[in-house]
């Protein structure tokens, strides 16, 4: 591990790096790119093309075997097992799919994160899943199940879900791709003001 808090380093660095999907299949190879503290940065590629396996590596779903790379001050090709958690902690992650809990509301599905991460005070819990869901909106909905919300508003819980725990960066896997349009563009103003950037590229 390194400590980047009092340098210059930057927070995403991968250096000569080959990239597996999952069964070993070779889909990048010999990538090369530093992502600095409070940069936007985004990949266009065909489906297929390797964009999810580069994020799986980045939050260690995927082993790294060949190159270097180091985020948030962890280095992905000597990575244990058990610091991964750790990992995680620092990153904030949205999923193309959103990955909700559809048997718990929303404050539970939160809640989970937060236990799942070391939060033990219920208060304070309570607190910060407040704070993320009026930060994008949904302060009304904290009570309400999945299924009860648009798709971009099941978005917008997997980017509160992103922010619970302050992240170093945050990890985003096509995060309106399986939105219609109207959708997509409703998820986009809650998530492109954290990064001051336009949706549409």
């Amino acid at each position: 591990m390194i400590n980047t808090a009092f340098t210059n380093q930057p927070i995403v660095q991968v250096i000569n790096a080959d990239i597996y999907q999952a069964g070993n299949k070779l889909i990048l190879e010999n990538v090369n790119f530093a992502i600095g503290k409070g940069e936007f940065v985004y990949m266009i590629g065909r489906t297929g093309s390797g964009k999810s396996s580069l994020l799986k590596t980045l939050y260690a779903d995927l082993p790294l075997t060949k190159g270097s790379a180091q985020i948030a001050g962890y280095e992905l090709n000597s990575i244990r097992r058990s610091n991964i958690p750790f990992l995680r902690r620092k990153l904030g992650i949205v999923f193309q799919d959103f990955q909700l809990f559809m048997d718990r509301n929303i404050t539970q599905n939160l809640e989970f994160v937060l236990k799942a991460t070391g939060w033990t005070d219920s208060m304070k819990m309570k607190t910060r899943i407040a704070e993320v869901l009026i930060r994008v909106g949904l302060s009304s909905s904290m009570n309400k199940m999945p299924y009860q919300l648009s798709g971009g508003e099941q978005q917008r819980v997997g980017i509160a879900r992103a922010l619970l725990n302050d992240p170093e960066i945050l990890l985003a896997d096509e995060p309106t791709g399986n939105l219609d349009p109207e959708v997509s563009e409703e998820s986009c103003v809650y998530f492109f003001p954290l990064i001051n950037r336009a949706c549409r590229y």
